[in-house]
């Protein structure tokens, strides 16, 4: 019986968008009315591909995207939190669930020397081409109205527990760690002795509280705990965790 730790990544591991982060690569750091404009809502890794196509044709090298996001800053207390996860693996599996993507996840963990802590991260595909622009793929299709058309975190999730208890991985308790309105459904998938953690003055706890509020306890059984820094979280994670 071990625990899952299961993270969204932007405004939760790093205190920022790695998304419009990376922004900050090209030489005046914004980008024209026209591309920002572009965006439709719950469509937002199509609208990436399109920034990252920018980005190509201003002949900014893959090389200096990796600078420019190794520099994104962690939530306080995250790091801290990572490593005490690095060093009780055998008790605890991390997984990442963003709606960012991969290889910005992959570049910043590596950066900070922390990507031991997580087993598996589910995010949004992204390579480099010939022509060294990157693309951005959608993470998988799926049928939740309430969910951008790229990414359900509530399917990842299940899919994910399923796959872990056909191989005899049963966890004990869960803690779910987020921030936004894409973090809400997969809360429908925690048991009563799970742990929803919520950012203080996000989109995730105000929801949480909407469903507390109407007492609507079919939807929402896990206890509810928000944190504001990393080291909040650890403290949760220590009192739960028998090492």
């Amino acid at each position: 019986m071990k625990t899952l730790m299961v993270f969204d990544f932007d405004h939760t591991l790093v205190d920022d968008n790695s998304d419009t982060w990376v922004i900050r690569c090209l030489p005046g750091q914004t980008i024209p009315d026209s591309l920002r404009n572009s965006y439709r809502r719950g469509h937002w890794t199509e609208f990436m591909g399109r920034l990252m196509n920018y980005i190509g044709d201003q002949e900014v090298r893959p090389d200096q995207v990796r600078k420019v996001m190794e520099t994104i800053p962690f939530t306080a207390g995250m790091t801290d939190l990572l490593a005490f996860i690095s060093e009780n693996k055998n008790t605890i599996d991390c997984i990442v669930i963003s709606d960012a993507n991969t290889m910005f996840i992959d570049w910043i963990l590596h950066a900070a020397g922390l990507q031991q802590a997580v087993d598996k991260v589910f995010s949004n595909p992204a390579k480099f081409n010939d022509l060294g622009y990157m693309e951005v793929h959608c993470h998988h299709s799926h049928d939740c109205d309430r969910c951008p058309v790229n990414l359900c975190k509530k399917k990842v999730l299940n899919m994910y527990l399923s796959e872990r208890m056909e191989r005899g991985v049963e966890y004990q308790q869960i803690f779910y760690v987020g921030d936004g309105g894409n973090d809400f459904c997969p809360t429908a998938c925690l048991r009563g002795h799970d742990v929803i953690m919520p950012r203080k003055g996000y989109t995730l706890e105000r929801l949480l509280a909407t469903l507390e509020d109407k007492k609507d306890e079919a939807s929402l059984r896990a206890r509810v705990i928000a944190w504001s820094n990393g080291t909040e979280i650890l403290e949760q994670l220590k009192s739960s965790v028998k090492l």
